[in-house]
């Protein structure tokens, strides 16, 4: 985090504080809801579906250095919660309205976020 001092960092993020950076092979599931057309049998097109998942998680993440590739993470710091609100945004933006449930990432096993999204009180 730009806001912090390296010690800070340091105490914060441990092995994931690297200067130089560091990787992870994220694991991606999404999960979608709503009426199930009576022709197709499905709530969304898988077809449509992985394209959109292409469009709003590999094209933009894929291989890249979140912290110096993505533009989106030059102001937010890229812990796996931020990467799942980043999906969110991302897929939001593509996937009819309603539809989008559930982003859960995988940063190891024993690592995973689900966001759904801001809820409203």
């Amino acid at each position: 985090s730009k806001s912090l001092s390296d010690e800070e960092n340091k105490k914060l993020f441990g092995k994931c504080n690297n200067p130089n950076g560091h990787g992870h092979n994220y694991k991606v599931i999404v999960t979608v809801r709503g009426e199930i057309d009576p022709v197709s049998g499905m709530v969304i097109n898988l077809t449509d579906l992985k394209e959109y998942m292409q469009e709003a998680i590999m094209e933009p993440l894929d291989h890249k250095n979140l912290d110096k590739d993505v533009p989106y993470f030059a102001e937010v710091v890229s812990t796996t919660e931020n990467v799942a609100v980043f999906i969110w945004e991302n897929l939001k933006k593509l996937l009819p309205v309603g539809t989008l449930y559930k982003v859960k990432v995988y940063e190891t096993d024993q690592n995973i976020v689900v966001y759904k999204g801001e809820e409203t009180i």
